[in-house]
């Protein structure tokens, strides 16, 4: 006995879908089933998540969507007499086509068919038919509607045109949720099942994890029509049927017809989809025709050596070195059109006379970068490492980024869009999730607990290193919410179970603050498409999973402190000195240093903070290494180590090193671990690994991967040994590596932060 969810609605069926992927997951897993489908409402936002987790569990995973289909051409934006605003229709991904259909599908339901909901029509379906297979869906489907109207005629026709369309591949989709007009129509289902041998398969709308998860999946409904819960007129599903079900279930539900379960098998053994991680979709950048014959290598080399000339007064053999070693690493890994593309948006920013910020991020530990004014942070200078950046032995998409001015950013990425293609670019979505003082505040609106009630119920859960503490935490050891466990009122009862289990949820999509995708060519090729209530065209993955595919991001950031600088500069310019650049000042002017030494930071990027100020007062700054190192301290984590790195600065602590080595790597901190780099540093010197392999323990340290930091320590150690190091001092290196590993900030990415600051 057996079956297969083939009908199933995660929380990215936003505001309908209660049901956590991960969760989901597991649940299909301690239930005894081996396969499980996503179909969320019109949308593949959760695709690779589910895909992932699936994968990882040993659960196949079914990739679809429950989509919209207009009752006439997408494109007519009115009702029909007589028909629905849409039609349900589930889509599963059969193979790779199948996969890459479904993305066209989605993306054009939002592009070209919105119209209250991401609508496809028979065209698009026509076009796009191969490879998936088709469910007749819910009530909401168009046959089973048509059915319900008595129009058995027009129910057949449609009948008629998705067999004639998906063959084999399409079923009417049979449900019983306990709900009454279920059980007058699917008779005439399997009548029609019957009449045109066309194959029943069974399945569970599937809205929430558990039967006892109604209440609260029903509090989500309220939240997406901002109805209260006592609304008689509100939408609502009149059933608690709606959960993952056991094959045990699904069986004594459809006991009279025990295929249409057993069918679901036959379904999920004819899914064939493997998502490949391992591509890498550059888009490419055009040469110009002066160049010849050249590649994109040799044209970044040439530009690379012309712009360290610029840099440099005089070009040592390090210097040399390290350029030679970027750029083999580069063309190794086939990111030279990268570099090109990154310079030449930066350089079309400055003609146009928009400020370009200093280049952030690791990116400013590559001299390429520099060379080419991709960053004006030099690497050499700070002792910043490309590894950090680009590593060799892990081959990864590069990240720069990039901060313009955030009242002309719009018109960089509009450059960008012309130069590459309008359909080759596009911004990344983001979502926003129902966090645990969010959640409470939404659940007792719907409940109608007085708002100021509300509020400080919520103030209630405690920040931790700057989020909020989980909600089931919190109300297990905070002694104020936890005394609200005992409380009479039945409001509060309800509230502490529905916003529990409804935290976490995704809430609402918008476009993400910087994110940017490039594609070689049609990013519908790759990514599906949405669009928001602005109209704003984004992907419907998120940053990382459409990193995950291959594709490019790049971060456009927009920085208000670029544009203060850049006016201020003008207004000397005009009063002044024409000559004046903020790029020419000194480094070391100890006035500029008082006003951060007095706390005078107000409107100072990064440093306006009132605990800034107070522990920039404790500090008095005299260098422009003492701001870097803020910078990296003012976080949560390594925040606690400031007074130590005070007290030692101004000699009231003494500075001490493991060992001699350390003193080099450590002594611009004062003897503490601030940086990523100086881990990577310490890795190298006395453990013997490259930087290579420093910057692969750094990111398993910070991840506290347990298993693996045990392998690192131990290989660490013995490297240590063999550099004639004692075992005990290699320990206690090692275990202060681990302590600071996932503390330590990205130093590159500081000294910007400071180099602004400094210059605002």
């Amino acid at each position: 006995m057996s079956f297969v969810h083939l009908h199933s609605h995660t929380n990215y069926s936003l505001l309908d879908g209660a049901g956590k992927i991960h969760e989901m997951i597991k649940e299909t897993q301690r239930l005894g089933m081996n396969s499980l489908a996503i179909t969320d409402h019109g949308n593949m936002f959760g695709t690779l998540e589910f895909y992932t987790q699936a994968k990882k569990n040993n659960i196949k995973p079914i990739i679809g969507c429950e989509a919209y289909i207009a009752p006439r051409e997408r494109t007519l934006h009115k009702p029909v007499e007589g028909e629905a605003h849409s039609y349900h229709l589930v889509l599963l991904a059969k193979n790779e086509t199948g996969y890459r259909n479904l993305i066209k599908l989605t993306s054009y339901s939002y592009l070209q068919g919105f119209y209250y909901r991401p609508r496809i029509d028979r065209e698009l379906l026509n076009q796009y038919s191969e490879g998936i297979i088709a469910l007749s869906a819910c009530m909401k489907g168009e046959i089973a509607y048509k059915l319900r109207r008595s129009r058995k005629q027009a129910a057949i026709e449609s009948a008629e045109y998705y067999l004639n369309l998906f063959g084999d591949d399409f079923y009417l989709e049979m449900q019983d949720h306990g709900i009454e007009e279920e059980h007058d129509i699917y008779p005439k289902i399997y009548e029609l099942a019957n009449e045109m041998g066309i194959p029943v398969v069974a399945t569970n709308d599937v809205h929430y994890l558990h039967q006892k998860d109604s209440p609260a999946h029903d509090i989500l409904l309220c939240l997406q029509t901002g109805k209260d819960r006592d609304d008689p007129n509100r939408m609502r599903y009149n059933t608690d049927q709606l959960y993952l079900k056991s094959p045990e279930e699904m069986y004594r539900l459809f006991k009279t017809h025990p295929e249409v379960v057993e069918r679901t098998l036959e379904v999920a053994e004819k899914v064939d989809l493997q998502i490949d991680f391992n591509q890498r979709y550059l888009p490419e950048f055009p040469l110009p025709e002066s160049e010849g014959q050249t590649t994109p290598d040799r044209y970044l080399e040439k530009l690379s050596l012309n712009g360290l000339k610029k840099k440099y007064a005089s070009i040592d053999k390090k210097i040399e070195k390290r350029m030679e070693y970027e750029l083999g690493i580069i063309e190794k890994m086939g990111f030279a059109g990268y570099f090109l593309i990154v310079q030449d948006f930066i350089n079309a920013a400055r003609e146009k006379d928009i400020p370009v910020g200093l280049g952030r991020g690791s990116a400013a530990g590559s001299l390429v970068a520099y060379a080419l004014g991709i960053t004006d942070v030099d690497p050499i200078k700070y002792d910043l490492l490309f590894e950090r950046f680009l590593n060799p032995d892990r081959v990864s998409m590069p990240d720069i980024d990039i901060d313009f001015c955030y009242e002309r950013r719009d018109e960089v990425i509009e450059y960008v869009r012309d130069k590459y293609g309008k359909n080759n670019v596009a911004q990344i979505i983001t979502f926003g999730t129902m966090a645990s003082r969010g959640v409470i505040r939404d659940v007792s609106r719907v409940l109608k607990i007085p708002i100021p009630q509300a509020d400080a119920i919520a103030k209630k859960v405690p920040v931790v290193q700057a989020k909020p503490m989980p909600l089931r935490k919190a109300f297990d050891t905070v002694p104020e919410l936890k005394k609200l466990k005992t409380d009479d009122d039945p409001k509060i009862k309800e509230l502490i179970e529905y916003s529990q289990t409804l935290e976490g949820l995704s809430r609402h999509a918008s476009v993400h603050a910087a994110g940017i995708l490039i594609a070689p060519d049609d990013i519908t090729n790759y990514v599906p498409l949405c669009t928001n209530s602005d109209k704003q065209v984004t992907t419907q993955w998120t940053m990382g999973w459409c990193e995950a595919v291959g594709l490019l991001k790049m971060d456009f950031l927009g920085l208000r402190n670029l544009t203060v600088i850049h006016n201020t500069e003008k207004m000397i310019h005009e009063k002044y000195d024409k000559n004046f650049s903020i790029r020419d000042i000194p480094l070391d002017d100890q006035k500029t240093y008082e006003l951060f030494g007095n706390g005078q930071t107000i409107g100072i990027f990064q440093f306006e903070s009132s605990g800034m100020q107070e522990y920039l007062r404790k500090l008095k700054p005299n260098r422009l290494e003492d701001l870097i190192a803020m910078n990296a301290l003012y976080r949560p984590g390594p925040m606690n180590m400031i007074d130590d790195f005070i007290e030692r600065k101004k000699g009231k602590k003494k500075i001490t090193y493991l060992h001699p080595k350390l003193e080099t790597i450590l002594k611009e901190t004062y003897g503490i671990i601030v940086y990523q780099e100086q881990v990577m540093r310490i890795t190298s010197e006395l453990g013997g690994f490259t930087l290579a392999e420093s910057d692969i323990m750094r990111r398993i340290m910070g991840k506290k991967k347990k298993e693996e930091m045990e392998g690192q320590k131990a290989k660490f150690i013995q490297g240590c040994l063999d550099n004639n190091i004692e075992k005990k001092i290699a320990q206690e290196v090692a275990d202060l590596i681990e302590k600071f590993a996932s503390y330590g900030f990205n130093k590159s990415h500081a000294a910007a932060y400071a180099l602004i600051a400094y210059q605002t």
